[in-house]
C-alpha cells in the first residue's frame, strides 16, 4: 500500500478471521488503518483474544461477530452490528470456508448443502448487503477468496471445487454491476497455504510413510507448485492489501492466481 493509514476510517468485514489466512488479511487491513469486523462461528475464548492481539497490535477498533454462514438471519445481523458500530463497511473479503473430501456419490447431501451455504451463498449475501451503502459512499471493496481449484479439478472434492469455481461467476457478475459505482470486485485464487489442515494432512502422511515431515511436505507440493514452497499468507494477505487500496481501483472482475506457478504449469 502507499500508506500506513491508506484505509483510515474504513471499515472491512472479512469472514473466517480469527486464525490463519483470515487472520492475516484482517491483520493487513489493519495495519492499513482499516477498523475490522473479526468473524468466527463462535464467539470463544481464542476468538476473543485473537480480537484483541490484533486491536493492540495496530491501535484500531476490532469488533468480533460470531455468526453461522448457514443461517442468512445470522448474516445479516453480523452485517447489521457492523453498520451499527462502524457506520457501514467498505471493505468485504469472503474467506470462509468448508472443505469436504469424497466421491461425489457418496457425499452427504448435508455436506453438500453447507459447502453452498458457506462458501457461495454466504458471500451473495454479504455482497448484497454491503452494496448498497459503498454506493452510496461512492467506495467500495469486494473480495472473494477462490482457489487454484477454481480453474480446475481433482478427484473427491466436487462441493470444494463447484463452490470455488462459483465465487468467480459472482465475482464477475458483481463487478460488472458495480463498475460505475467506485466499488470493485475480484477473486484471489491461491496455491496451497501452509493452514492448520495443510500442515496436519502432511504430518498425517509423514507418520503414515515413515518419512519426515520435510519430505512429506517436499512430496506434497512437488506436483502442485513449481516453486515446491508454499504460498506465504502474508503476501495472500499484501495482494489483498493492494486491491484495497487506491491503485487497485482500476482493477475489477478479475481472478487473480497466487499459487507459485500451479495453474501455470
Amino acid at each position: 500500500m502507499n500508506g500506513a493509514a491508506e484505509l483510515q476510517g474504513r471499515c472491512a468485514l472479512v469472514t473466517g478471521s480469527t486464525a490463519s489466512l483470515g487472520l492475516a488479511i484482517a491483520d493487513r487491513l489493519a495495519a492499513a488503518g482499516a477498523r475490522i469486523v473479526l468473524h468466527n462461528l463462535l464467539d470463544d475464548e481464542p476468538a476473543r483474544q485473537a480480537r484483541d492481539a490484533l486491536a493492540r497490535r495496530h491501535g484500531t477498533d476490532v469488533l468480533l461477530q460470531a455468526a453461522d454462514l448457514n443461517d442468512v438471519d445470522q448474516i445479516e445481523t453480523m452485517a447489521q452490528a457492523a453498520r451499527h458500530a462502524f457506520g457501514g463497511i467498505d471493505i468485504v473479503v469472503n474467506n470462509a470456508v468448508v472443505r469436504h473430501f469424497g466421491p461425489a456419490d457418496t457425499l452427504p447431501r448435508n455436506q453438500w448443502d453447507e459447502a453452498l451455504a458457506v462458501n457461495v451463498s454466504a458471500a451473495f449475501h454479504l455482497a448484497r448487503l454491503s452494496i448498497p451503502g459503498m454506493r452510496s459512499r461512492g467506495w467500495g471493496r469486494i473480495i472473494n477468496m477462490s482457489s487454484v481449484y477454481g480453474s480446475g479439478a481433482t478427484a473427491n472434492r466436487v462441493g470444494y471445487i463447484t463452490t470455488k469455481t462459483a465465487l468467480i461467476g459472482l465475482t464477475r457478475a458483481l463487478a460488472v454491476e458495480t463498475a460505475q459505482d467506485g466499488i470493485t470486485c475480484n477473486a484471489v485464487a491461491p496455491g496451497t497455504v501452509p493452514t492448520p489442515t495443510i500442515v496436519s494432512r502432511i504430518a498425517g502422511i509423514a507418520r503414515d510413510q515413515g518419512i519426515s515431515e520435510q519430505q512429506a511436505q517436499h512430496d506434497y507440493l512437488a506436483h502442485r507448485q513449481p516453486t515446491g514452497r508454499f504460498v506465504d499468507m502474508a503476501n495472500v494477505a499484501a495482494l489483498i492489501g493492494f486491491l484495497c487500496s487506491d491503485a487497485g481501483r482500476d482493477i475489477t472482475g478479475a481472478v487473480l492466481p497466487i499459487d507459485g506457478g500451479w495453474t501455470a504449469a
